[in-house]
């Protein structure tokens, strides 16, 4: 038996009642953080609440080594992530996997980034294109392809969720002052006019915590901000509907100003 179990957003207290039964239920836990991480505690009071270890792998011994797949295969297994489980392909692959060999397999979903930084910003979940994610760049390496999803959901008038990118091995995490700088630097080479330092941009920081920061301002003006600890995310919007910019005058300090340009 394999349970995918999802731990939510922001810290242990998230995994849900069906969670915790699974882990009660299963010979071995495993768990990942570098698809993602909860900053608002550890897994020391999980462990204590199963009397249980929860073992942490490396991406190597979860996507090349396949230890949690291999154990399942002779005793029931969990294998825990931040978020909701299904979201990041390796823990779907792992499923596909699975099923493949005959090992039955349990979803124990929870909270997602992809819902719930639209709806604490204030916006229509349904108004949203594809997600794209902004990579830590280096001298060799520096894409644009984050920069061509928003201009491509811009031109179907639809919000794009930007995430950023973890390192959590090397405890590196990309803020959102990054995450503009670098499409700003996409900007200066492309000259679509997609982002610039007048654009609209909601930073969100630490969704699922009690008080996440949610703040939504031009470019230029967020530049000068410090958000605080991770994790951020970037929300680039599009068309925006009335309730939409009201939402993000009162939740995120946007200026009054923008409730005039809606549908």
């Amino acid at each position: 038996m394999l349970y995918l179990v999802g731990l939510g957003l922001y810290d242990e207290k998230d995994i849900s009642l069906k969670g915790l039964e699974a882990l009660r239920k299963a010979d071995v836990i495993y768990a990942e953080f570098y698809t993602s991480r909860l900053f608002g505690g550890d897994l020391e009071f999980l462990e204590e609440t199963i009397n249980k270890e929860i073992i942490i792998l490396s991406r190597e011994e979860v996507e090349e080594e396949n230890i949690p797949l291999k154990k399942s295969e002779t005793e029931d297994v969990a294998f825990l992530c931040a978020g909701d489980p299904l979201i990041a392909t390796t823990h779907m692959d792992m499923m596909i996997q699975a099923k493949k060999s005959g090992i039955d397999t349990v979803v124990i979903h929870s909270s997602s980034i992809l819902s719930a930084a639209p709806g604490i910003a204030g916006l229509q979940a349904y108004k949203f294109g594809k997600v794209t994610t902004i990579p830590f760049t280096h001298e060799n390496y520096f894409p644009h392809s984050p920069y061509q999803a928003i201009e491509a959901n811009l031109d179907n008038q639809m919000h794009t969720l930007v995430l950023l990118d973890i390192q959590s091995h090397i405890n590196r995490y990309m803020t959102a002052n990054q995450g503009l700088e670098y499409l700003l630097q996409v900007e200066g080479e492309r000259k679509k006019n997609i982002v610039t330092n007048d654009t609209l941009v909601i930073v969100i920081a630490r969704a699922g915590a009690e008080k996440p920061l949610v703040r939504a301002d031009k470019v230029e003006n967020l530049l000068l901000e410090d958000f605080g600890g991770p994790l951020h995310c970037l929300i680039i919007p599009s068309q925006l509907h009335f309730l939409e910019a009201e939402a993000l005058v009162v939740l995120g300090g946007a200026s009054p100003d923008i409730l005039k340009d809606t549908i």
